[in-house]
């Protein structure tokens, strides 16, 4: 350890960006990172890597006035409760942690979230639902290409493929064997690395690190270039307009720069799809099928290639064609027969999903009379469970291409009592009110950022007796269930569904009723 290091009793109460700060983890927040806090008056760490009990050595990456984040360097004293890891890459963060322990501390920020934030009392909170599988469950994994460093990731300028490295950084860790993946999924990753290697393709430019000069580094402040900033915003737009072009064309040979691959299964079905994410320019993708066809065999359902201009980390957006096979991937959820496109919605872990609906299908109670409103309703595959148990089910989407899917869904299923049309909840709930009639159910799974208020607003006028909130996030669900139980509904039943064990991420259903 370095001798400069502050201890926990003399560390600065403000420390700055780069500081080595040596702590102790008292506890887990909202989002995974560690609790620690400095000097008399508290002022909190929040530190990625690190359990309740751990004494580690940290170093900040952002500061704020009254708080700050910084990454584990070196655990100097394990805590009692951490266990040896399993997986050697990012995106496992509580692996640390027994399973049975991350399922208590996942109820008890679920509980923590509604009574701390939304000031809610009186409602049941149900024992949390188990993963089927702790390991290898994910449906859909997004890695990024990048470059090795040649600090033990490969050798220095070598194209890889993986995650990214953890609290901040654009720095991507290759993977050998990624244990929230199947085996296959695995060699349909390590199939499309070859042969781009093989092409002699690059990585597309990120951008300078968050935190360096001229950039930002591990979760900084983006750098504010002070020549752009004096010399007027014509000449700041102009380099945002130079650096899209630059950073998202081709390279200088004319070939697409590789920026991400998308590697979804069908669980049940044994499917998979490949997408390959470039930027613009030119790329042999049919020679790509071929190498993925030949070593997939016939559990390769379809290759796809978009194209972005986004200075953005996603997948989403840009022009996708098909390369090779089928555009949609074959898949079952229960009882569904579905089809899902490239970029609509499908939960990540097919064997959860089931129990998740399970719940919602309880809370939701139907005696098949009533009309239900399925709020971002996806592909539709909560409405088309929910449908055969209602009078009549009508869904909303913002993503034309995933209501096509729910529509096709629906025929293909032969349920002929769900309808779905395409459109912002916020605007489109209103036309719906006037053309179907008040509901007597509604439900809803918003993004991670929760339903904004307009759309709480919207939901109350249409006065349903009876809401099932789908959650991604207890921290967005208690604000949003407060404003329904200020309104006349009564938070009845919550029941958290471990989706993603090994990781800090919870969902959960809520059972609203009015009255």
């Amino acid at each position: 350890m370095n001798d400069d290091t502050p201890t926990i009793a003399d560390a600065s109460p403000r420390p700055k960006r780069g500081d080595e700060l040596q702590l102790r983890v008292e506890s887990l927040a909202f989002g995974g990172e560690g609790v620690a806090r400095l000097g008399d008056g508290g002022y909190v760490v929040f530190v990625a890597g690190a359990v309740p009990g751990d004494v580690v050595r940290a170093v900040v990456y952002k500061r704020k006035r009254s708080y700050a984040h910084a990454r584990t360097v070196e655990v100097l004293e394990p805590s009692p409760e951490r266990i040896a890891p399993v997986a050697n890459h990012p995106g496992v963060p509580w692996q640390v942690l027994r399973y049975e322990r991350q399922l208590e501390i996942k109820q008890a920020q679920v509980d923590e979230a509604l009574r701390r934030i939304g000031r809610l009392d009186g409602f049941e909170l149900q024992e949390i639902v188990p993963a089927v599988e702790q390991w290898r469950y994910r449906n859909k994994l997004e890695y990024s290409f990048g470059v090795a460093s040649g600090d033990g990731d490969g050798a220095q300028g070598e194209l890889v493929c993986g995650f990214h490295a953890p609290a901040g950084g654009n720095r991507v860790t290759p993977l050998e064997d990624c244990l929230l993946a199947s085996e296959r999924g695995n060699l349909a990753r390590e199939i499309a690395l070859r042969w781009c290697r093989e092409q002699g393709l690059t990585a597309w430019d990120r951008g300078r690190p968050r935190g360096a000069r001229g950039g930002a580094q591990n979760g900084d402040e983006p750098h504010r270039d002070s020549d752009v900033v004096a010399r007027g915003p014509e000449r700041a737009a102009g380099r945002r307009g130079w650096e899209r072009s630059e950073r998202t064309g081709p390279g200088a040979d004319g070939r697409a720069r590789l920026r991400n691959l998308v590697v979804r299964e069908g669980r049940a079905s044994g499917q998979l799809q490949v997408r390959i994410v470039t930027t613009s320019g030119e790329l042999e993708a049919g020679s790509l099928a071929a190498a993925l066809s030949e070593g997939l065999g016939e559990s390769l359902s379809g290759v796809l290639w978009t194209r972005s201009a986004s200075l953005a980390e996603t997948t989403a957006g840009g022009e996708t064609e098909l390369v090779w096979g089928e555009a949609k991937l074959p898949e079952r959820l229960g009882e569904l027969d579905l089809r899902i496109s490239a970029e609509a919605f499908f939960q990540t872990n097919t064997e959860m999903a089931e129990r998740l609906y399970e719940v919602v299908v309880e809370y939701a109670a139907l005696e098949g009379w009533e009309r239900v409103y399925d709020l971002y309703s996806g592909i539709g595959t909560i409405a088309l469970t929910l449908a055969p148990r209602a009078g009549e089910l009508w869904g909303i989407e913002l993503v034309e291409e995933a209501v096509a899917d729910a529509i096709a869904g629906a025929r293909r299923n032969e349920i002929a009592k769900a309808s779905f049309f395409a459109g912002d909840v916020r605007l489109a709930l209103g036309e719906l009110l006037q053309r179907a009639g008040r509901p007597d159910v509604v439900v809803v799974d918003p993004p991670r950022a929760g339903l904004s208020k307009k759309v709480v607003h919207r939901i109350i006028e249409a006065s349903p007796k009876r809401i099932v909130y789908v959650s991604c996030n207890p921290t967005t669900l208690a604000p949003n269930a407060a404003e329904l139980v200020e309104a006349g509904w009564s938070l009845r039943r919550v029941r958290p569904v471990d989706m993603f064990p090994q990781t800090h991420h919870i969902e959960c259903i809520a059972l609203l009723e009015r009255g």
